[in-house]
């Protein structure tokens, strides 16, 4: 398939001018997309390495491997740490 066979054989001037006019932004924007795509896609693969590394860390324990909540204070006594 020839680039001239996409317009009809009796085209003018002005009727190529609309043709580049739709198709060069057509194009431009089709190449951003990919570039943007194949960026960002660079940087997800980065998020993912730092995500893998939180796995080996201790998680804190839960309050039924601690055995549960600690014993109720009498009402008068103040919290610990004040």
């Amino acid at each position: 398939m020839n680039f001239f066979d996409l317009m009809p054989p009796n085209s003018t001037g002005s009727d190529w001018l609309m043709f580049l006019a739709i198709m060069v932004p057509l194009c431009l924007g089709i190449g951003g997309f990919v570039i943007w795509f194949v960026l960002f896609r660079k940087s997800h693969k980065k998020r993912e390495r730092r995500r893998r590394h939180k796995h080996h860390r201790k998680l804190n324990p839960t309050l039924a491997q601690t055995e549960g909540l600690p014993p109720l204070r009498p009402p008068n006594q103040p919290p610990r740490g004040v």
